[in-house]
């Protein structure tokens, strides 16, 4: 068997209904949509979701819960992750950004205290918790907030 012999299993290509182009296709006139209508007419047809007056899905269910327009979302960095930075470097978003820590940029930057760091750095971010900051002091770096 050589590739240009191969052909598609009996049954698993199907040609396209082509519609309203004539009488002899068995798909002419009306075009597969009946006589008369709403679907029969150009641009007929009903919106997505709607029920033929029925109550719609979305307006029967509860609504819940609240969206803050105003939330502020921050990328986090653990002090794990300043362990991968050399000793007494300044540690801002472009740095973070070149070591692939933060993809893109949200509202600023949160440092937690999730791990160890063995050496002193120099952390310029929007926000720190406490024992993030306790952990980078401890190091014989500090936290600078912008």
């Amino acid at each position: 068997m050589k590739i240009h012999e191969l052909s598609p299993a009996d049954g698993s290509r199907k040609k396209r209904k082509r519609v309203g182009r004539g009488p002899g296709s068995g798909h002419g006139k009306t075009a597969c949509r009946g006589q008369k209508g709403q679907n029969s007419r150009s641009g007929g047809g009903v919106r997505p979701g709607f029920e033929g007056g029925q109550m719609p899905l979305q307006r029967r269910l509860p609504k819940r819960g609240f969206t803050n327009l105003f939330k502020k979302e921050y990328n986090i960095i653990n002090v794990d992750d300043l362990n991968r930075f050399e000793a007494d470097s300044l540690l801002d978003g472009a740095a973070f950004r070149e070591a692939g820590l933060i993809k893109k940029m949200k509202n600023g930057i949160k440092l937690l205290g999730n791990g160890e760091l063995g050496r002193p750095v120099v952390v310029r971010i929007h926000k720190a918790s406490k024992a993030a900051t306790e952990k980078v002091e401890a190091a014989g770096g500090r936290v600078e907030i912008i």
